[in-house]
């Protein structure tokens, strides 16, 4: 094992992206001051902190150590000595005070007289204690020791907040269907993950957070049935809630739901919409102001006024629409295993064919060059060939002429010597 590998082993676990960024919080730290003790960028720590990637080495054991919670420090327990109380005879009772002697308190009834006790009988050995491995359950176990089931666990965290997350879903969307559809391919998606779902610090919030970033897709302009938004509400103070939530930024209306609708502080808020703090503050601040403009009662109250009437109004306009039920959890977990086992399927096929057509061309390919060979095309112009042919009549009536007669020109120059 080498040095680097017994480092992270001894450093213990990292809690969740989403935790990280509370504790960082909760210490009053910034991203600059974590990443100027730690070593590395802002940007580095920004992705620790939203899941991105993850500190290793030393610099996993300083972050570990800078947002770790500072522990509770409780007093020390100081046990009372034990006062053993005199023991008591019968003629030592019978002299004692008498009861009318002694104010009684009002609230305690008094004592009957105890009886003289028989000897007491030597103590017996103590109950041999049970062996560790040694199964110590019974037959019925007790209701709070029960083990549920993952399906039993899912079925109760959707029946919890399925409705309820539809409702919140549509305000943010404007459409019954995509709402209801989102909260089904979340809750689809948490069942695939499950393993990672049932040990997150908050199941639910997880399962919001997935539904709301598929129900802001903008893929779903391109459908034809959630192209247009439903029917406004006809009541006029609720349409004006609704038409100003829709005219809202997506990013800016999910801050606002997830703040003042569904009642998240500020680093929770900020950290599902994968903001920072202050960003979260000032996308919180313009939703307000331009909801207030639309609604005149908010515009003269106070912050805290706004998030309470905001708070019930966004949720008397959730409740008093209209939103379709979701399916029953057991059609949800089916319709989960069932793409889960579409997609394993198509990709096995996929690697399959993959392979065949890999193999086919390794099959048909040839192992050596072989150049090719171009069609015969007719040729015209070229001069006929120079090389030994039979003469023609006419080639040597030409070759005779010139063997017999001299040839015309200057005379052939001999030198001298002087």
């Amino acid at each position: 094992m080498t040095r680097s590998t017994t480092d992270e082993a001894a450093v213990p676990p990292l809690p969740s992206p989403k935790e990280r960024r509370r504790l960082r919080e909760a210490k009053s730290l910034s991203e600059e001051e974590v990443a100027a003790a730690v070593g590395v960028t802002r940007a580095t720590v920004r992705s620790w902190e939203t899941g991105r990637a993850s500190p290793r080495g030393r610099k996993r054991a300083l972050y570990a150590k800078l947002i770790a919670p500072e522990p509770a420090v409780k007093p020390p327990a100081v046990k009372p000595p034990a006062v053993k109380p005199p023991a008591v005879t019968p003629e030592a009772a019978a002299a004692a005070v008498p009861e009318a002697a002694v104010p009684a308190a009002p609230d305690l009834p008094v004592a009957p007289p105890v009886p003289e006790a028989p000897p007491a009988a030597p103590p017996a050995d103590p109950p041999p204690a049970p062996a560790p491995n040694s199964d110590t359950r019974s037959g019925a176990e007790a209701p709070d020791e029960r083990r549920v089931s993952p399906a039993e666990a899912f079925d109760e965290l959707y029946a919890r907040t399925a409705p309820g997350l539809v409702r919140q879903t549509y305000l943010l969307t404007g459409r019954r269907a995509l709402a209801r559809e989102s909260v089904e391919r979340a809750f689809e998606l948490a069942w695939q993950r499950w393993p990672e779902v049932a040990v997150d610090r908050d199941p639910a919030g997880w399962v919001r957070a997935a539904a709301y970033e598929y129900a802001m897709s903008p893929w779903h302009r391109l459908r034809r049935t959630h192209r247009q938004p439903d029917a406004p509400p006809t009541e006029p103070g609720k349409r004006a809630l609704f038409d100003a939530l829709l005219d809202l930024p997506p990013a800016y209306r999910r801050t606002l739901l997830l703040y003042d609708g569904v009642g998240l502080d500020l680093p929770e808020t900020a950290a599902e919409t994968e903001a920072s703090t202050p960003a979260a503050a000032g996308r919180l601040m313009t939703a307000r102001a331009a909801v207030a403009e639309r609604l005149p009662e908010l515009a003269d109250a106070a912050p805290a006024e706004q998030s309470a009437l905001l708070h019930d109004r966004i949720g008397g306009l959730a409740r008093a629409e209209h939103v379709p039920v979701p399916r029953p959890a057991r059609a949800v977990r089916t319709g989960s295993e069932n793409k889960a086992r579409l997609w394993t399927r198509a990709a096995v096929a996929g690697v399959a064919l993959l392979i065949a057509v890999t193999g086919l061309t390794l099959h048909t390919a040839p192992t050596h060059y072989e150049q090719p060979i171009s069609p015969p095309e007719r040729v015209g112009g070229v001069p006929p060939r120079g090389g030994p042919q039979k003469l023609t009549a006419q080639d040597l009536k030409l070759q005779k002429s010139l063997s017999e007669q001299l040839a015309h020109g200057p005379e052939r120059l001999v030198p001298q010597l002087e």
